[in-house]
């Protein structure tokens, strides 16, 4: 029986979608809910499934077009084999890119790409197969095509290696980044291309990703309808680190995660928020909406952009919860698996550009929000405590406002009081 593949109902608020990868080819055999192609929107990519076990019999939309809710992708033989001759006919038929892809190789093994790693594949005509693997299970991430390119490109011209991994920050770590600029705790972000000769002055124009369009659009929305601000200070985390040294082993043989410093700044910003509530406040028109509860956005970067998943009624979790639940959250990240509902809402958002090396940066803030705290990286310099010169672990915080309906000092006074509760890490247990 033959069966139409449709563009599956689109998340509230989104009207289209671009078909950025089809996973199967016609002729192909297909498994019921195996992923047939990729729909990018500007917050998360979904997937098509297969309806059920049959054969994909011919592709009616080509990668990369612009698709809305309902309308028809391919016809799915349900029930059918593929065979030789059936797969002869239907090879004239398939998509340019579909050639293009077995020419490449990508369908070697390695048929579990995402939509950038599957893209730099096509464009550079790579085998995946040829390509070494670090990724989750076997996969190929966008740093293995990027490392493997320059390899290819300085074996040819004689040259060093064009890019090297970089030691992630061992201070601050985490999932998060600088909001717009720094991502997780993995590789510094590298070229899609392989670094040219000298002398080479080749360009090459790309088009920007739906998700990459959403971010610079809410960006330059945040910084042309808000008076933004940013107002620093400085944490000592000798405490919350000896806190960590002490019970680590135990929290995650008890949790089933490990004790990382996002909680902590967590629980910090909820008791700064608590007091400061506009901070925890965004504008609507000319009113000001004071928010009771504390629902933290975590900034997080992969490979197709910055998003930022909620965590909701922060304030009712405990240290264990934040960090499974933060975790969880970065791994569906960079998998692609993150819902819409993960990402909306929101009322104060965390991001840490520490990971990356960063000691300082001013983020901006995630619109309709009114303040963003900035994370930094843990680096140990001499301070004066109690009249005598100490080595001690210092990170520089800051927090981007809005300067409409968030004066400085309560900016600062904020900034103070996740100082002070990082300090002293009991105050936050005691609630003083």
């Amino acid at each position: 029986m033959m069966t139409d593949i449709k563009v599956p109902q689109l998340p509230e608020s989104i009207t289209d979608a671009t078909l950025v990868a089809w996973h199967k080819k016609p002729g192909d055999a297909v498994r019921r809910d195996e992923n047939l192609a990729d729909l990018e929107t500007d917050k998360v990519v979904l997937e098509v499934p297969a309806p059920a076990n049959g054969v994909l019999r011919e592709v009616k939309v080509q990668k990369g077009t612009v698709v809305t809710a309902g309308q028809l992708l391919a016809l799915f033989e349900e029930g059918a084999q593929a065979a030789a001759a059936a797969a002869a006919p239907a090879a004239a038929k398939e998509a340019p890119q579909a050639e293009e892809l077995r020419a490449t190789g990508t369908d070697a093994g390695k048929d579990k790409l995402s939509p950038s790693v599957r893209r730099l594949i096509e464009e550079n005509r790579l085998d995946a197969a040829a390509i070494p693997a670090s990724g989750r299970d076997g996969r190929l991430t966008k740093s293995d095509v990027v490392d493997f390119l320059g390899r290819k490109s300085t074996a040819a011209a004689g040259a060093a290696p064009a890019s090297a991994a970089v030691p992630t920050a061992t201070g601050a770590s985490g999932p998060t980044s600088a909001a717009g600029s720094a991502g997780p705790a993995a590789r510094a972000p590298t070229p899609t291309t392989p670094v040219p000769p000298a002398g080479s002055r080749g360009e090459q124009r790309v088009p920007m990703t739906r998700l990459r369009q959403r971010i610079a659009q809410r960006l330059i929305e945040a910084q042309s309808t808000q008076a933004l601000l940013t107002s620093f200070n400085e944490v000592d985390l000798t405490e919350v680190q000896a806190l960590r040294a002490r019970y680590k082993d135990r929290f995650e043989k008890e949790q089933g995660v490990k004790l990382g410093f996002m909680s902590f700044f967590v629980k910090a910003s909820i008791e700064a928020l608590k007091r400061f509530p506009v901070v925890n406040a965004s504008v609507d028109g000319s009113d000001i909406i004071y928010h009771e509860f504390y629902d933290i956005g975590v900034a997080v970067s992969t490979e197709r952009g910055l998003v930022v998943p909620i965590v909701r009624d922060a304030d009712a979790k405990s240290f264990g919860a934040l960090e499974k639940e933060i975790g969880e959250y970065a791994k569906k990240a960079r998998s692609g698996g993150l819902a819409i509902e993960d990402l909306t809402g929101g009322t104060f958002t965390i991001t840490n550009g520490g990971v990356f090396g960063s000691l300082m940066s001013t983020p901006i803030v995630n619109a309709p929000q009114s303040a963003i705290l900035g994370m930094h990286k843990i680096q140990e310099r001499p301070m004066v405590v109690a009249g005598q010169i100490a080595i001690r672990p210092m990170m520089y915080i800051a927090i981007t406002y809005d300067h409409r309906i968030i004066d400085g000092r309560e900016a600062v006074q904020f900034l103070v009081t996740v100082k002070e509760c990082l300090e002293d890490p009991g105050r936050m247990l005691l609630g003083i």
